[in-house]
């Protein structure tokens, strides 16, 4: 006879979104998943040996895990859609920004904004992603430029894990442009990310992670290593804006530093490929933002596929080149336009997403263990959260074992 399983809560006549140990999804039905204290204990084929303080029939609705987010932008001021009116006259990304819009438009807005009043700003936007099943997500500093407001802006994002459920993983991405007062002296303003604000983010404990936008318009590739050196000495995990608009080789770069993830990664080549493999480096694919400035060079899917490099999705919420808060639509995106099948969708937004975030032992699939967040789905199919447009079936959130509805 099997041990008896005493938990705190039971979800019963389930269909389990489970993920084996090759990555690979399965059905699991009649499905059960028994937490204790915020843990799964249990979660598979259901049986008589479990003990529950609180049983939730679910009457066949499908339970994946929690969905992540593991590229966002959500702390920022103001909007740019002015800049999008300019998209559709036929103005490009790069000359935006170089006319003094993009990323400087968004910084002078944020500088401008107390942080109560990026905490306003913001909840919005994240309230959008959890009512689509969220449980996680990552958010980047880099709209303040300085070392004042970038603070300003992780403690924006590290106090709405106080306001709301939801685990949140904070990057710091000060070199994301290069701010008005560093004009021509971009070796200048690295050296003030590396020597200052990335030593007063350590001492803070505002950051898990530190993130560079490596490109022609950003920063170059040695300047993105001297980013990297300095967050290693802090004890900082690496992440990298990468191959988006052109080839620096920041993937592998990256992938030479151990990095979580390189995102974008439409310009990836087979070198970079394979340093992301060895390194085991994840790539987060942002179709969202693909769609949006109406890119035509689509990243290496089968490549990328025949190496076996984990693929995650994120939403890149920003204001000027991803204003978008549904992984739902993240997931069709990557499937309509990137021909992604559509395991590897919801693998995109759960495991692999964990992965990219360096919380897969802890979160992003149904196993004994890990931490208790689920999405309970009023839906029959799983492909269903992929193949629908505008259609949110969310029937319930569990986050740390806890159910609301």
């Amino acid at each position: 006879m099997p041990d008896i399983v005493k938990c705190d809560c039971l979800w019963t006549n389930a269909r389990l979104l489970m993920t084996n140990g090759q990555g690979a999804l399965s059905i699991v039905e009649p499905g059960i998943i028994a937490a204790r204290d915020g843990r799964i204990v249990y979660a598979g084929p259901g049986h008589d040996h479990v003990q529950a303080d609180r049983i939730i029939n679910v009457d066949g609705r499908l339970i994946s895990p929690g969905l992540i987010d593991p590229h966002t932008h959500l702390i920022y001021g103001g909007d740019r859609a002015h800049e999008f009116r300019l998209r559709l006259e036929g103005a490009s990304y790069e000359q935006i920004s170089r006319a003094g819009g993009g990323i400087v438009s968004t910084m002078t807005a944020t500088r401008a904004a107390s942080e109560a009043g990026l905490i306003a700003q913001a909840l919005p936007r994240l309230d959008a992603l959890l009512n689509e099943g969220v449980s996680t997500l990552e958010i980047k500093s880099g709209y303040g430029l300085t070392l004042d407001d970038e603070l300003k802006m992780l403690r924006a994002a590290r106090a709405l894990e106080g306001l709301r459920p939801v685990r949140i993983k904070t990057t710091f991405l000060g070199a994301h442009a290069l701010p008005p007062e560093y004009a021509g002296r971009a070796d200048d303003y690295i050296t003030e990310v590396c020597e200052v604000m990335i030593p007063a983010v350590a001492a803070e404990g505002l950051a898990d992670a530190v993130d560079v936008f490596c490109e022609g318009i950003g920063f170059s590739p040695a300047q993105t290593e001297r980013v990297f050196q300095a967050a290693q000495v802090q004890g900082l995990r690496i992440k990298l804006h990468a191959e988006q608009l052109s080839n620096l080789n920041g993937s592998a770069l990256a992938a030479q530093y151990g990095a979580l993830s390189a995102d974008h990664l439409e310009y990836l080549d087979e070198a970079g490929i394979a340093a992301m493999k060895a390194s085991g480096t994840v790539a987060t694919l942002l179709p969202g933002a693909f769609y949006f400035v109406r890119e035509t060079k689509l990243p290496p899917i089968q490549a990328l596929r025949d190496a076996r490099v984990p693929m995650a999705l994120a939403t890149d919420n920003n204001p000027g080149t991803s204003p978008l808060t549904s992984l739902l639509l993240v997931m069709n995106m990557a499937a309509t336009l990137f021909r992604m099948t559509v395991d590897e969708c919801l693998l995109g937004v759960t495991l692999n997403a964990a992965r990219a975030l360096g919380l897969h032992a802890e979160t992003g699939s149904l196993e004994a263990g890990k931490v208790c967040d689920l999405a309970i789905w009023d839906v029959a199919r799983p492909e269903e959260l992929v193949y629908r447009i505008g259609f949110n079936p969310l029937f319930a959130r569990v986050f740390n074992g806890v159910h609301y509805e």
